[in-house]
């Protein structure tokens, strides 16, 4: 069984290239694999690997600048979520592009998982969702007015052309596990909104705590990792990935004709030139050959 930890902090880092090293070689020697991001407004990430090796980082991790107080969300598989370990310097750990937005400074308020329901059924609350269009597509919140942004960094843009539809309303805003939110609502304050609020621990934390008999949640929620998607209970969800275009699809779209393992699904298959497929062929035929020759670093690429 592996355990998987989603987490994002945001402090103070001089200079993030002299924490990565360290940071790296213990995850490897702990047998941990996933993604981290490091940047000088915090770290982001999912990692997964052995219970004892998950608490060796963390602990690492909580023992840099500022970090004491780091969170993070727990999930279990029985199969590998990821076939390898990265860490990467970045200029932001989210982006959205916005160099005056510090979600040191100032957020919204958090909203538990318990009150959320009664926040956003309220006549005078809008409620946002501040994800990417293709995690909206497969689930979100009654009622949740959706950016269609094709990426964070748009969410801004969309803002500007749409606050008057919002005028004289409270804005609810939430996102997979709080890390959009934490920018996207001290973006908010900054435009003069006052009355902004978000999910503490997002969409995570909420399919986690709340029940599903209690829910107003509906569908699957997108995750980063070879899960797909979760749903109630943070259980697997049906999802798997196109590695063509990393949008999730469901396997009866593997039947569709425009589904080529590694290649394309119904959704991209017409976005990509001939020469992209044929270098994701190329890329699918050496992870095929990886297999055969008992590579575990493609352990976690199905598709």
């Amino acid at each position: 069984m592996y355990t998987i930890a989603a987490l994002y902090h945001f402090t103070r880092f001089e200079d993030p290239a002299d924490i990565k090293p360290a940071l790296l070689d213990l995850c490897v020697a702990q047998e941990v694999k996933g993604s981290l991001l490091l940047a000088k407004e915090g770290i982001n990430g999912t990692i997964a690997g052995p219970r004892a090796g998950i608490d060796a980082v963390l602990a690492h991790i909580k023992a840099l600048p500022g970090c004491a107080d780091l969170e993070w969300k727990e999930a279990t598989s029985d199969h590998p979520p990821f076939g390898k370990m990265k860490v990467r310097l970045k200029k932001e750990i989210v982006t959205m592009g916005q160099p005056d937005v510090d979600p040191r400074a100032r957020v919204g308020n958090y909203i538990e998982p318990q009150d959320w329901n009664d926040l956003i059924q309220q006549d005078d609350v809008v409620v946002i969702d501040t994800r990417n269009d293709y995690e909206v597509a497969i689930g979100t919140f009654e009622g949740a007015v959706d950016p269609k942004t094709v990426s964070f960094g748009d969410f801004p843009a969309w803002w500007e052309e749409n606050q008057t539809r919002f005028h004289n309303k409270r804005v609810a805003m939430f996102c997979t596990g709080g890390i959009r939110c934490e920018k996207s609502t001290n973006y908010l304050l900054g435009q003069g909104i006052e009355d902004v609020y978000h999910l503490k621990g997002g969409i995570l934390r909420y399919l986690e705590e709340v029940p599903a008999e209690q829910s107003t949640w509906q569908g699957e929620c997108f995750v980063f990792d070879n899960r797909v998607s979760v749903g109630h209970g943070l259980e697997e969800g049906p999802h798997l990935l196109c590695h063509g275009c990393r949008r999730p699809i469901l396997p009866e779209d593997m039947e569709r004709p425009e589904f080529e393992l590694g290649v394309s699904c119904h959704q991209c298959a017409h976005e990509t030139t001939e020469a992209d497929k044929a270098r994701f062929r190329e890329r699918q035929k050496q992870i095929r050959l990886a297999r055969e020759r008992g590579d575990k670093t493609y352990a976690g690429n199905p598709l």
